[in-house]
């Protein structure tokens, strides 16, 4: 069995490779009546798409998607949304020197070892074009999430790129859609702006860091034991490409703190429970708080470098590799409408999980 769909009620299929005719996504669950047209789902996709400036793979793809069935007259039917994105801009010839090559750090070698064969055109579905499918389905479920639940807000940025952090005194949710790295600190910015151009020129790469938070996610979304949201979303994250860590709330850092520091004291507000702090990232026992739901998730750098590396062949002989064409020199910048996507799909599967089983919450405090 291939394993291409993630979600319970609301139910994603991703489809396509890297360097085919196109790729796309089939959404089926989706709630019947929501407002939804191409535009609604392509503003998302302009913020993931490639060449859009000098710290992103120059590949031109203009990321148009199309509609083919489950909306009609502007509003989603109940039936499976099937999402299409031509590819417009493949240069298979780019890999044609490395299809008998193992690129170290890539999923070349994994591939062939499992399947016998593999698309060295770019990866094939290995490649991080496969995400664009992803952000299609997150643009729908942003919309179905409206109706639901309107006043959930979902928002990514990156919070370090390399050694190079941003400075959570200086958090700023207005500057995150200022610059071209989605970062909450203008001097952070123009750090790194200096930094990854160094990079790019030397034709390296490097990792980083991507939060996404949820604020105004509604309390008792989620199920024990093997239901949790915190499950769904770390396993969401860690599905996407080069992501290799995920942590919710304090994450790792928990490890370091007492059980007073950790807890997350909790007094009685006007609009109900109010919490101290948020180092469970709005998640216990598997299930919401009502606080921000906070994730972390971190890349790797990019594979594909030009600085020649060991490998091996195909048929096992030693040798070297450079890796040419058009690659991103951090692949965390257009990972932040990814980890965006992903959080509004999970969020939309769970509330449609909580309505079918519990309805409206069942516990009212005060």
């Amino acid at each position: 069995m291939s394993i291409n769909s993630f979600g319970h009620l609301f139910r994603v299929t991703t489809w396509g490779e890297s360097h085919g005719p196109a790729l796309g996504a089939t959404v089926d669950g989706c709630p019947p009546g929501v407002p939804i047209d191409e535009a609604m789902i392509q503003q998302w996709l302009d913020k993931r798409k490639p060449g859009q400036n000098k710290y992103t793979t120059q590949r031109r793809e203009a990321d148009e998607v199309r509609i083919l069935s489950g909306v009609f007259e502007g509003v989603s039917t109940g039936t499976p949304i099937q999402l299409m994105i031509e590819n417009t801009d493949q240069r298979s010839k780019d890999y044609g020197d490395i299809k008998d090559k193992f690129r170290p750090g890539h999923a070349d070698i994994t591939y062939y070892q499992k399947y016998g064969i593999r698309d060295y055109r770019g990866g094939g579905r290995s490649s991080a074009r496969e995400t664009a499918s992803r952000v299609a389905a997150g643009g729908l479920a942003r919309e179905a999430i409206k109706a639901i639940a309107p006043n959930v807000q979902i928002t990514g940025y990156m919070v370090q790129m390399g050694p190079h952090k941003i400075d959570r005194d200086a958090f700023d949710w207005g500057q995150i859609e200022q610059n071209p790295f989605w970062v909450p600190d203008a001097k952070a910015a123009n750090v790194w702006a200096e930094y990854l151009d160094g990079l790019r020129k030397s034709g390296s790469s490097v990792g980083a860091i991507i939060e996404v938070t949820a604020r105004g996610v509604p309390a008792g979304l989620g199920a024990p034991v093997y239901g949790k949201l915190d499950t769904d979303l770390a396993a969401a994250m860690m599905s996407i490409n080069a992501v290799k860590g995920v942590e919710i709330g304090e994450g790792m850092s928990a490890a370091m703190l007492t059980g007073e520091l950790n807890a997350d004291e909790i007094s009685m507000g006007p609009d109900g429970p109010v919490y101290s702090s948020n180092h469970s990232g709005g998640i216990l026992g598997g299930i919401s708080t009502g606080q921000d739901i906070v994730v972390r998730f971190a890349v790797k750098p990019t594979s594909s470098i030009l600085t020649t590396r060991k490998t091996i062949t195909k048929s096992g002989e030693d040798t070297e590799i450079i890796t040419k064409g058009r690659h991103d020199p951090c692949v965390g910048i257009r990972a932040v409408p990814v980890g965006e996507a992903m959080m509004a799909c999970v969020l939309l599967d769970h509330m449609l999980l909580h309505r079918g089983q519990v309805g409206e919450n069942q516990g009212h405090i005060g």
